[in-house]
C-alpha cells in the first residue's frame, strides 16, 4: 500500500474510492503514527481508537472523505455522550449531552474521528499550554509553541498523524497554529459553518469553525462539506457561486492587493522574519500578475479595539463557565482554572448589560470602517503573526500581569477579522533560518472565500510547500 503519512485528505479519500486502500487500513496507519509521535508532541489528549476501528470496518457514510482519519479539537464539535473538556481540568471526565451540527457534518462526510486534540483552557490564549493538560509541542522544534487555540490539531496534522483536523477561530485560533506549524489555515466567513444547535453566535459572532490542512484543496473541499444551511441561524453568509473545491486552480484574474508588513501601532511585535515572509508573498503575487501596493484599512489598529474585544471575551467566558458548572452540578473554583480565565470570569460577572452593548455598538461602527477598504481592493496581505513560534513558557514568563500584554503583542493581524467576520487564510510561504514556519495572511472581502481559494491555490503552485516536513515524524 502507498505510504499514507504525507498524503492529504483528498488523496486518501481517492485511495478508498479506487479500492487501493480500505478505511480500516487508513485508520490503522493513523493510529500507529499517533501512538509513535504523540508521546513527543502531546497533540492528542483523548483517543477513541477501538470505536474508530469498528466504525471504519462498518457501514460508513458514502461522503467525499469516506474512511479518512480525522481528529476533533477538544473545544466545540461536541458528540453526545463523549467528553469534550474545552481544556478545563474539572471537565476532563464530563460527557457533553448534545451532538453539534458540525460533528454531524464531519461524520456525514465519511471522516473517522480518532480522538480529540489539545487546547489551551477555554481557547482564550494563543499557545497550547493548559494548566490541566501537558503542553502541545511544535513538530518543527518541540521546545516551541504550536500556537493556539487549535495547537494540538496543528501539531497532529503537521507531524503526519492525520491529514486534516478540526479547528476553530475566535481571535486567530485556526490561523495562529497553522502559521506556527507550517499549514494551511482557512478561517471561513462568519456564519459559513453553523455553531448549532446550542450556540447562535460565540464571541459576538467572532467565532467560527473550520480545519487545519496541508493543502489548499483540502481546506476548500472540507469547508464545502461543513457549510450547511440550518433554519433559525442568527445570520447567513452570502452564497458562494460554486463549490470551493472548483475554485482550486481557477484563474482569479488580476487582483488589487494591498499589503502591510508591520504593525500600525505601538505594543505589537514586529519581527523581521514576518516582514520577510510578506516580501516573499509580494514577489510571488507580482510575478503572478497581480497589482500589489502598500495599503491597509485605516481603522485596523484603532487603540480601542482591544478593549472592546476583551469585553466580549470576558462576558462569553463567564457565560460558558456557568454552563459547565450546571453540567458538573457544582461551582468551579478560581484555583481550578488559569489566572487569565479567572480574571475574565470576574470581569464578566461584574459587567452590566449596557457595558456589553456599548462594546457591541462600537464594534459595529468600527466594522463598517474596516469593510470600506475592500471597495477598492480584493485582498489584504499581512504577516499572520508578530513573530515566529516562541519557546514554550514565553507567554507566561512575566506572570499573570504580563501574560495579557504578551498575548496581545503577538497577534497584531488576526482578531480584527473575527470581528469583521471576513474570511482569511494563512499560508506557509516562509521559514526562519532555524527552520521554524512563518505564515502570511490573506484577507478577502466579506463572503469571498472563493477569491481566497483561487489565490491560495496559485501561491501553492508557485511556491509548493508539500515537500517541507518537520523533523519530529515517523
Amino acid at each position: 500500500m502507498t505510504d499514507l503519512t504525507w498524503l492529504d485528505a483528498t488523496a486518501q479519500a481517492e485511495l478508498v474510492r479506487s479500492g487501493e486502500a480500505s478505511p480500516v487500513e487508513l485508520v490503522d496507519a493513523a493510529i500507529g503514527r499517533i501512538e509513535e509521535l504523540n508521546p513527543k508532541l502531546d497533540a492528542v489528549i483523548r483517543t477513541r481508537f477501538e470505536q474508530a476501528r469498528a466504525e471504519a470496518a462498518g457501514d460508513l457514510p458514502d461522503g467525499p472523505f469516506r474512511g479518512v482519519p480525522f481528529l476533533f479539537k477538544d473545544l466545540g464539535c461536541t458528540v453526545a455522550g463523549e467528553v469534550t473538556a474545552f481544556g478545563v481540568g474539572p471537565m476532563r471526565d464530563q460527557p457533553i449531552p448534545v451532538t453539534s451540527f458540525l460533528a454531524e457534518s464531519f461524520l456525514a462526510a465519511g471522516f473517522v474521528p480518532l480522538g480529540r486534540t489539545n487546547v489551551p483552557e477555554m481557547g482564550t490564549t494563543v499557545t497550547t499550554e493548559p494548566m490541566s493538560f501537558p503542553p502541545a509541542r511544535n513538530p518543527w522544534d518541540p521546545g516551541h509553541s504550536t500556537g493556539g487555540s487549535s495547537g494540538g490539531s496543528a501539531a497532529a496534522v503537521a507531524s503526519g498523524m492525520v491529514p486534516a483536523a478540526h479547528a476553530n477561530d475566535g481571535g486567530g485560533s485556526i490561523r495562529i497554529p497553522a502559521s506556527e506549524c507550517g499549514l494551511v489555515g482557512l478561517k471561513p466567513n462568519r456564519a459559513r459553518v453553523s455553531q448549532g444547535p446550542m450556540i447562535g453566535e460565540g464571541w459576538a459572532g467572532g467565532t467560527i469553525d473550520g480545519v487545519v490542512t496541508r493543502s489548499v484543496r483540502d481546506a476548500a473541499a472540507i469547508l464545502d462539506v461543513i457549510s450547511s444551511w440550518h433554519p433559525g441561524e442568527p445570520y447567513y453568509p452570502p452564497p458562494l457561486p460554486r463549490p470551493l473545491r472548483e475554485e482550486v486552480g481557477a484563474d482569479p484574474g488580476r487582483l488589487r492587493i494591498g499589503f502591510l508588513d508591520r504593525p500600525g501601532a505601538e505594543g505589537y511585535l514586529d519581527d523581521p522574519e514576518c516582514r520577510a515572509a510578506v516580501a516573499v508573498a509580494v514577489r510571488l503575487l507580482e510575478d503572478l500578475g497581480h497589482h500589489v501596493e502598500p495599503s491597509a484599512p485605516d481603522a485596523m489598529f484603532d487603540e480601542s479595539f482591544v478593549q472592546h474585544f476583551t469585553t466580549i471575551i470576558a462576558a462569553d467566558t463567564e457565560a460558558t463557565f456557568r454552563v459547565f458548572e450546571t453540567l458538573l452540578g457544582r461551582p468551579i473554583g478560581e484555583d481550578e482554572i488559569e489566572p487569565r480565565n479567572a480574571v475574565y470570569r470576574r470581569i464578566g460577572a461584574a459587567m452590566d448589560a449596557v457595558t456589553y452593548l456599548e462594546s457591541r455598538t462600537w464594534l459595529g461602527m468600527w466594522v463598517r470602517q474596516m469593510g470600506s477598504w475592500w471597495t477598492g481592493h480584493d485582498l489584504l496581505l499581512t504577516p499572520t503573526l508578530g513573530a515566529p513560534p516562541p519557546e514554550l513558557g514565553w507567554f507566561t514568563a512575566e506572570g499573570p500581569e504580563g501574560e495579557g500584554r504578551r498575548v496581545v503583542s503577538f497577534i497584531p493581524y488576526t482578531a480584527q477579522f473575527n470581528m469583521t467576520g471576513q474570511p482569511a487564510v494563512t499560508l506557509p510561504l516562509h521559514w526562519t533560518p532555524g527552520g521554524l514556519p512563518v505564515g502570511v495572511q490573506l484577507v478577502a472581502a466579506y463572503g469571498r472565500e472563493d477569491v481566497l481559494v483561487r489565490v491560495a491555490s496559485q501561491l501553492e503552485q508557485a511556491a509548493p510547500w508539500a515537500g517541507r516536513r518537520p523533523q519530529v515524524h515517523a
